[in-house]
């Protein structure tokens, strides 16, 4: 009784903890949701990709702002440079520069546009919601926590690859130029989850703390799988009303 309550409460070793991890991000990453599925199968409409993209970019903005809030927990000047450079990777050192900036740049190559990308006017409740709920997290959980929900980057490199495939070949009508966010993190995604990986694994040495990074990265996956699900539900929406007017119509 004693062995078996011991093995239940002991530590994985530092393999079958980064398998775990490993294991959530792929299996509750939202590459797996239907509307990205349709969107890497070209079966998206215009009017839907450009709602993706607007809804997806208030997620955007808020990358260096969740980022921010984690580098003010972090108790070295080494730890808070690496995660300094995350901000800077979003923000840019300039104007124009940065993943917001490239952001904004696919927004126009799909034909939006850029002050009302910056309006903010487009984005669904849902969504709001769970932004809002990401930032918060990163605001009141301690540094393990927040940052092992920034692990959903072990399965980005991929979802980052396979979007360019698909836009390159089932979305032509946006200009090549607009892709660039996506090659970018490519490499950005992988260095950027090396790193995050390597602190949690040092970070949670109690069984307590590697189920809570656990719990912390699930969190994560479902953020980005309900911010899809609000799109989602809004384009069958917005196909239903315009049904019934085609249909009043007739």
């Amino acid at each position: 009784m004693t062995t078996a309550l011991a093995s239940q409460t002991a530590p994985w070793t530092p393999a079958e903890f980064e398998d775990r991890l490993r294991t959530v991000a792929q299996e509750r990453y939202h590459d797996r949701h239907p509307f990205n599925v349709r969107m890497h199968e070209g079966d998206l409409s215009r009017d839907e990709v450009r709602s993706w993209i607007a809804n997806r970019f208030h997620y955007q903005r808020h990358i260096p702002v969740k980022d921010a809030l984690i580098t003010a927990k972090l108790d070295s000047s080494r730890l808070r440079r690496m995660w300094l450079r995350r901000i800077e990777d979003h923000d840019g050192r300039g104007e124009g520069e940065g993943g917001i900036e490239r952001w904004l740049r696919l927004g126009e190559a799909a034909g939006l546009d850029r002050e009302d990308l910056l309006s903010g006017d487009a984005v669904l409740p849902g969504v709001r919601l769970a932004v809002e709920g990401y930032v918060n997290f990163c605001r009141l959980r301690p540094p393990l926590e927040a940052v092992a929900a920034s692990l959903t980057e072990l399965t980005a490199p991929g979802l980052m690859r396979r979007r360019i495939d698909a836009f390159e070949l089932h979305y032509r009508w946006i200009e090549p130029d607009g892709l660039a966010y996506f090659r970018t993190r490519v490499d950005q995604g992988r260095r950027d989850s090396a790193e995050a990986l390597a602190l949690v694994l040092e970070w949670a040495v109690t069984r307590e703390q590697q189920e809570r990074a656990i719990a912390a990265l699930t969190f994560k996956c479902d953020v980005l799988w309900a911010l899809l699900d609000a799109v989602q539900y809004d384009a069958v929406r917005y196909d239903a009303v315009r049904y019934d007017a085609v249909r009043g119509r007739g």
